[in-house]
């Protein structure tokens, strides 16, 4: 089967004189001439009138590269990489269910495959069938499966497709589509929609900032501004908490406390990198995370000498903090060897449901995070469960994404950190 730009070959590599590999392509006269030339191949080549199916697929691909273009615009480098993924990616190829090849990029899901199939289907995409069976909408489709879509009368994409943090969507085709679609919305639904995804995620990453001040990390001149291109997902929420994040916004400690932070700073000894950590002229000294908040890369921290335990490590926005004594406060961040795992407290607030704890348990295995400890609680009154665990996690991101997944199960009312 060729790929979508028409280029066909068979490819393979043998031993040769000296025992050196020889790479071999077989390619008929029609496959070499559009090798060499590309789709042009057809109308040099080609001198007869009538339209065959080969060149209208060629047509058709050409087409769609001129329509992602267009739609691509205000992406950056979307156009690009919708064109790399389309032309160099390893490919599978999946049929309809009367008998007709699509062909996707490796990886691809059923929604892929629906907006292969139309713009329309895509955006009524409700589930999906794989070979006579219901599927996951993320499920990896392969290669010489039947695919089944089953679509709304009505409605449109959901946001969740277009999250940074699931996989719902590999191809750029259906990334455009979909976030075109979303632009098209009435501007009062993406923001509210918008509002939504910025505090959840902030309230997940238990960081105190204004929405203003989001708004002046991405150069834009309103909050209504923000919340609309959150809503429309031209703004992710994974790049929001890397510039939240990165800026470090968090509350100060007391005046006394930060005076002698200052006094700590001062360049008279270097900073020393220890166990994943710089400590600013601090020699060969033991650390260790403070349990009381549980500071995780990237937080921005804060070192406190301890008496005979070495220095314990904060985030800077720890309330205990405050009530420690500020001469023995230190500078130290997050060193290039930071530890490969973090402890994080999380807190699931849902009502309560049998077989609610092993489905948290089958996400976090699938996420490969470690699971420490964890307790449950449910009132009877009103049955609403409140769940808490502390997981190992590699970084605020792997975190974000795991506790995203975790919210969308059934009955499952909110998903937050914990500070502390």
């Amino acid at each position: 089967n060729p790929k979508e730009n028409q280029y066909q070959s068979l490819h393979t590599a043998v031993i040769g004189p000296e025992g050196k590999p020889l790479e071999v392509q077989i390619r008929t006269h029609e496959m070499d001439r559009v090798a060499e030339v590309g789709i042009a191949a057809h109308w040099r080549y080609k001198q007869q009138a009538s339209r065959d199916e080969t060149y209208e697929r060629k047509i058709a691909w050409l087409r769609s590269v001129l329509d992602w273009q267009s739609q691509a615009k205000a992406e950056g480098n979307e156009f690009l990489d919708a064109l790399q993924e389309d032309l160099f990616k390893d490919r599978v190829y999946v049929f309809t269910p009367k008998g007709e090849v699509i062909d996707l990029p490796a990886g691809s899901t059923p929604v892929d495959f629906a907006y292969a199939i139309h713009t329309d289907v895509g955006h009524r995409c409700r589930g999906a069938k794989v070979n006579g069976k219901l599927v996951n909408l993320d499920y990896q489709l392969v290669n010489g499966e039947q695919v089944e879509i089953l679509t709304a009368k009505r409605g449109g994409p959901s946001r969740d497709w277009v999250s940074p943090h699931e996989t719902f969507v590999k191809t750029a085709r259906a990334r455009t589509k979909i976030r075109q679609w979303f632009r098209q919305q009435d501007k009062e639904e993406n923001i509210s929609a918008g509002r939504d995804l910025l505090q959840r995620e902030l309230d997940r990453l238990g960081v105190e900032i204004t929405y203003d001040e989001i708004a002046n990390l991405f150069g834009l001149s309103s909050v209504d501004e923000l919340l609309e291109k959150i809503g429309c997902s031209d703004i992710t929420t994974v790049e929001v908490a890397e510039r939240v994040l990165k800026l470090g916004k968090v509350e100060e400690p007391p005046k006394s406390a930060s005076e002698s932070l200052g006094r700590a700073e001062a360049p008279q000894k270097p900073a020393v990198a220890v166990e994943g950590f710089y400590v600013q002229g601090v020699g060969n000294m033991l650390t260790t995370i403070s349990r009381c908040c549980n500071p995780m890369h990237p937080d921005e921290i804060i070192g406190f000498v301890t008496r005979g335990r070495g220095v314990s490590i904060h985030r800077r926005d720890c309330p205990n903090v405050l009530n420690l004594a500020g001469e023995r406060l230190i500078k130290v961040d997050w060193g290039s060897s930071s530890p490969a795992v973090s402890r994080a407290k999380i807190r699931v607030q849902a009502y309560d449901r049998a077989g609610l704890l092993r489905d948290i348990a089958d996400i976090l295995e699938q996420a490969k995070i470690n699971l420490e400890d964890a307790s449950a609680v449910t009132a009877r009154q009103d049955n609403l469960a409140l769940i808490t665990a502390t997981l190992e996690v590699r970084d605020t991101n792997q975190l974000s994404r795991v506790l995203a997944k975790i919210e969308r199960l059934p009955n499952v009312i909110e998903v937050r950190r914990q500070r502390g």
